[in-house]
């Protein structure tokens, strides 16, 4: 491959030869390095990282990312003693995740751009360093600062952009192969984990202390620890050296041409936006299914309502314990789907993220309609439904690691990030929010009601998935020649 002159790039002190991607080789999308063990099954020789080191720096991350998506849903497993405290509506209890998500997706293309070009490693202190105080600071306000609240939330989002964005390029450069799919399904299990754990420790703390500020205050003082961690024990490894025998891949281009590479890659295109679809439907089910399922209690008679803190917590506790199960059993079923299929189906990852969606949907439409009759066949389809959707986060992320050269993969995982919460998960628990409000607004406001207007809020969900599942349906028609051509230049690199 012909470099376009010299290349130079702020690759953190890491010295030797370098394979260089210039901006103008005229290298079709996709057509690179890349990361299943069908590209480079045997590029181990020379690792820029020991494997103990990457091992350790593996469960670093991991550790961190298990805090991002506790503090993401600690406010969700809290909502109703957040709504008592404050008196607010349904839709204004929202804007505290679409805040956060706000401000996660606006900076998430910035740290794409320096997590392609800077040290990875000192965007990740600094992004985490700004996450602790926020969070911590968040949970010190008062019942007349509401909004004070939102605005904090907003800042948290600025922290975890920064290592949401940057740490899958990470891993893609310490492991290749399948052991690289393994490090990415262990990374993403800990997304519904997380989620999970945010349910169990924020309604835990609260219910403990009689005060949901705690909820709030449990995940700073782990992430000290993190920070801790990640100072000492995370390296940054030169940029693509999975794939280039430890030496690493350089290369110089505008943000322009990157993003340019990125809109004529139709996988990634295609990918992104059922990423899009799945980041709604699991926004939006996460904010609100708990509260839905406090409802349906009280619609049965089974609970009386909650009038003021602090509220029963059982649905957290439940809806946590679901949501770690599935994102382990699903995570790990879906990177066993994909390794298993991979070699005999060329296209098996798409298809199993429709597989996933479009499997999500009848469950969705069952659990919302069964809530008012029945609360243990409604946490059966919940099960089945999470598990189904949770078959296609490390898959996602596998798939958006082999069509992208690692010089382009920080800002290509900005740019998902980006897109898939600004039309996903940043509007969707307001966006039904306002729908409930709305529908309650139509009718004399009753306990009774007010669950029925959150349930017809959320019919809105399944529709969302099948659109999303169209997506991969037609991703699969693309993936095949992407690998291929990335196949075909790793062997010409290797070669000599």
């Amino acid at each position: 491959m012909e470099p376009n002159g010299p290349v130079s790039s702020p690759q953190d002190g890491v010295a030797g030869p370098r394979w260089s991607v210039g901006s103008g080789s005229g290298l079709h999308y996709g057509s690179f390095v890349n990361s299943l063990s069908s590209l480079t099954p045997n590029a181990v020789e020379n690792p820029a990282i020991s494997p103990r080191r990457a091992h350790i720096a593996i469960a670093v991350l991991c550790y961190i990312n298990l805090l991002n998506y506790m503090e993401r849903y600690t406010i969700a497993g809290v909502l109703s003693n957040i709504q008592a405290f404050f008196d607010i509506s349904d839709s204004t209890a929202g804007l505290l995740q679409t805040v956060f998500i706000c401000s996660f997706l606006l900076l998430a293309p910035l740290f794409g751009y320096l997590g392609d070009r800077y040290n990875r490693k000192y965007i990740m202190i600094g992004g985490l360093s700004v996450w602790l105080l926020t969070s911590a600071g968040s949970s010190f306000v008062s019942s007349s600062q509401f909004w004070l609240l939102v605005v904090l939330r907003a800042l948290v989002g600025i922290g975890e952009a920064s290592y949401s964005t940057v740490a899958p390029t990470i891993i893609g450069d310490l492991f290749t192969g399948g052991k690289r799919s393994i490090m990415i399904c262990i990374f993403y299990v800990f997304i519904p984990v997380g989620s999970g754990l945010g349910y169990i420790a924020g309604a835990g703390s609260a219910a403990l202390t009689g005060d949901w500020h705690w909820a709030l205050r449990i995940t700073p003082i782990m992430g000290v620890v993190g920070l801790i961690l990640m100072i000492f024990l995370c390296p940054n490894p030169p940029r693509g050296a999975a794939e280039t025998r430890g030496e690493g891949v350089t290369g110089h281009s505008s943000y322009k041409e990157d993003v340019k590479y990125l809109l004529k890659n139709k996988s990634y295109v295609l990918s992104s936006l059922g990423v899009t679809a799945l980041a709604f439907l699991t926004g939006a089910l996460a904010f609100w299914l708990p509260t839905f399922l406090s409802r349906a209690h009280v619609t049965q008679g089974l609970r009386p309502p909650c009038i003021q803190e602090p509220c029963d917590s059982t649905d957290s506790y439940i809806f946590g314990a679901v949501t770690v199960a599935t994102g382990i059993l699903g995570g790990s079923l879906g990177t066993f789907l994909s390794r298993q299929f991979r070699d005999k189906m060329p296209n098996a990852d798409p298809l199993i993220c429709a597989v996933g969606m479009l499997g999500s949907v009848p469950c969705l439409f069952i659990t919302i309609f069964v809530a008012s009759a029945s609360i243990p066949a409604t946490y059966v389809f919940i099960f089945f439904g999470e598990l189904l959707l949770s078959l296609n986060w490390a898959v996602l992320a596998d798939i958006l690691l082999y069509v992208v050269i690692p010089t382009r993969r920080a800002t290509a995982e900005a740019l998902q990030i980006s897109v898939g919460h600004l039309l996903g998960d940043a509007g969707s628990p307001y966006l039904l929010g306002v729908i409930s409000d709305a529908i309650r607004t139509s009718k004399p406001d009753t306990y009774d009601w007010s669950f029925h207007s959150l349930k017809y809020s959320l019919l809105v969900c399944p529709f969302v998935g099948i659109v999303g599942g169209v997506f991969f349906l037609i991703t699969a028609f693309y993936i095949t020649e992407d690998r291929k051509a990335v196949q075909q230049l790793l062997g010409e690199q290797l070669s000599p």
